[in-house]
């Protein structure tokens, strides 16, 4: 596995996403889930944020405290990205929000570019890339590619991804060699039409309750 690809290893995810991939799970489930894993992708991503020390007062003493450094920012995907933002806000409430929207083409499979919120100027240190599905990696990559053009250096932004099939976070790695990469599982295998299998279907319609009977 490469060095900077971290897949999670933890009984409570295995769990919480085999539910998420089960065709009969609701979209309310389905929307806890996906939070759910991603505040532990968020949490493990974390480990080695900088931190700075400040003194402080407890009703019994004095101590020593922490804070966070470095601005996060975050940046999903649209719309499937949505599903893991609020995860990350509960970790940094404080944290701008900006969405990129990226589709998919369906016959080309190739990404197509709608919609971004990223300011002129980067006010954030590090960015948090939220794509919940990889497949093709082609629409994570795009994304990248945007950040990198909006002034973000490369080790200073982390991919979290729910699943992502294994050659598509190949993809990624090979078009940007030492992005960290955080992800609660890989998938061996896609379909003809670029669909994760067995994957947990198109995230998107599953969270907003879109899918077409």
């Amino acid at each position: 596995m490469p060095q900077n690809r971290h897949v999670l290893s933890h009984p409570l995810v295995n769990a919480r996403l085999s539910h998420l991939r089960l065709a009969t799970t609701s979209p309310k489930d389905f929307r806890e889930g996906i939070h759910d894993i991603s505040l532990v992708l968020g949490i493990e991503a974390t480990r080695d944020l900088e931190e700075d020390t400040f003194n402080g007062q407890t009703p019994i003493g004095p101590f020593t405290g922490s804070i966070i450094r470095p601005r996060i920012g975050l940046t999903p995907i649209l719309r499937a990205g949505l599903g893991m933002t609020d995860a990350l806000l509960t970790l940094f409430p404080a944290a701008p929000v900006y969405h990129l929207g990226l589709f998919r083409e369906k016959v080309s499979l190739q990404p197509v570019e709608y919609y971004s919120k990223l300011p002129s100027v980067p006010n954030v240190d590090i960015c948090f890339l939220l794509d919940p599905l990889v497949a093709t990696g082609g629409t994570a990559c795009a994304a990248l590619s945007m950040l990198l053009d909006w002034g973000i250096p490369l080790n200073k932004i982390k991919l979290l991804v729910v699943l992502g099939s294994d050659s598509g976070l190949t993809r990624i790695e090979e078009s940007y060699p030492g992005l960290e990469i955080w992800v609660a599982a890989v998938d061996p295998n896609l379909t003809n039409d670029g669909l994760v299998h067995p994957g947990l279907g198109d995230t998107g319609d599953r969270l907003f309750n879109t899918i077409r009977e």
